[in-house]
């Protein structure tokens, strides 16, 4: 724990449906942040985001933790942790108030955001992120920042993600049992946005499609700000059945098949080109045609893509999206996902990475860390807020301790 404080660290626990990933960074004083441990391993006990068996859930949290310690020579505390699941919802509120003063303060702010976040939410469900979108002083629109400015009534506009109270509930008692605190709970697409997405992407818009083993989180960005979140309960473990029911082959086989050799696009693969099976109670391996594993996972991306496209639809973003779509999540590294995205949507597509990565980049600038890697940043730049709020607060508490001393009362 010493050491931990000492260097001070943060780290990110990315809990999926098919992994765990713990990655451990280290704050730089140029307010950067350097990754120095990684632990992943499979997850057990997880389905579609979210919890079915807790014990085996703690093992692997467990088993990744403790590698990531190793590696990194410290010992974890607390966690920033990811969320996901058919059970997130969100929804776009607006709150009013009259300025105070002269010029808004950062008080002012703080009851604006408030009175937008005041609304009826059901007691099964918990808000997990208020973000402002754009503020209104009086009749001038598309404020960024309020702060300074004129005027006698203000209102903002925020996006509200919200979760279900018990799922929350236990994917953070399963990190408890292994003797962490959870820092804070946050939606996986929103993490994998802040590691992989350009603000000239956000400007512009643009759909981040994060391709999970249980789940397709979707965000979308127009303005520069967050507009609509959404989860599909279907993602890549369904490519995987698949190949398991038609090529008879175990789950841990066919996931192997569909990392090393599967195409999304039937068109990209030679008809020649073969690939080894292993048979299901010890029956001999068999010899498949490479193209026969497309023509099977092809319809199931199809599928999956469409379902994407459908939601950015149902939006009503679709035409605000000039960025296009980017792909990331262990799912969006299939040969011929990129390509057949673009086809489906309609619209330029990339494959996202994390971003501005320090220390073992090399390691987790793949799509598969883009969560974990988020959930790092997103701890940073926490941190550093409370930072600086702190030596505010200590500013403040000696100007006063001065006055006193003017005073006579010291």
């Amino acid at each position: 724990m010493s050491k931990t404080t000492e260097r001070q660290m943060v780290v990110g626990l990315d809990i999926g449906t098919s992994k765990v990933t713990a990655l451990v960074g280290e704050l730089l004083p140029d307010d950067d942040i350097s990754v120095i441990g990684v632990g992943v391993t499979t997850a057990r006990g997880m389905d579609k985001g979210g919890v079915n068996d807790l014990n085996l859930v703690v093992q692997s949290i467990q088993r990744a933790v403790d590698e990531a310690e190793l590696m990194a020579d410290c010992r974890i505390a607390s966690v920033y942790l990811n969320i996901s699941g058919r059970h997130i919802s969100c929804q776009n509120e607006s709150g009013m108030v009259p300025i105070n003063e002269a010029e808004v303060t950062q008080d002012d702010v703080d009851n604006v955001i408030h009175a937008a976040q005041s609304v009826p939410i059901a007691k099964e469900r918990r808000i997990l992120h208020v973000l402002p979108q754009e503020y209104v002083i009086d009749s001038q629109e598309s404020i960024r920042s309020p702060i300074g400015m004129s005027g006698v009534r203000m209102e903002s506009k925020v996006h509200i993600i919200t979760c279900a109270n018990d799922m929350a509930k236990n994917i953070t008692k399963a990190v408890e049992r292994c003797g962490l605190q959870v820092d804070k709970l946050i939606f996986s697409a929103l993490a994998s946005s802040i590691s992989v997405l350009t603000d000239d992407e956000k400007d512009l818009g643009v759909a981040l499609v994060d391709m999970g083993g249980g789940t397709i989180d979707i965000c979308i960005y127009a303005g520069g700000v967050l507009r609509h979140t959404a989860v599909i309960p279907a993602a890549g473990n369904q490519v995987t059945g698949d190949i398991a029911k038609i090529f008879r082959t175990p789950t841990n086989h066919a996931e192997q098949i569909k990392t090393e050799h599967a195409c999304a696009l039937r068109g990209l693969v030679s008809m020649e080109d073969t690939i080894e099976v292993p048979s299901v109670g010890g029956r001999p391996a068999r010899m498949m045609s490479r193209h026969t594993l497309a023509e099977v996972v092809e319809p199931r991306y199809q599928e999956l893509f469409e379902l994407v496209r459908d939601e950015i639809v149902q939006s009503g973003l679709d035409e605000q999206i000039a960025a296009g779509v980017v792909l990331t999540g262990g799912s969006a590294k299939m040969q011929g996902c990129l390509e057949f995205a673009e086809e489906i949507f309609q619209m330029p597509v990339r494959i996202g990475k994390p971003l501005h990565v320090k220390g073992l980049k090399d390691y987790v600038e793949d799509p598969v860390y883009a969560t974990a890697v988020g959930l790092l940043k997103y701890g940073q730049e926490s941190s550093t807020a409370s930072q600086q709020e702190s030596s505010k607060t200590d500013v403040i508490g000696m100007w006063q301790k001065l006055q006193n001393w003017f005073k006579g009362e010291f």
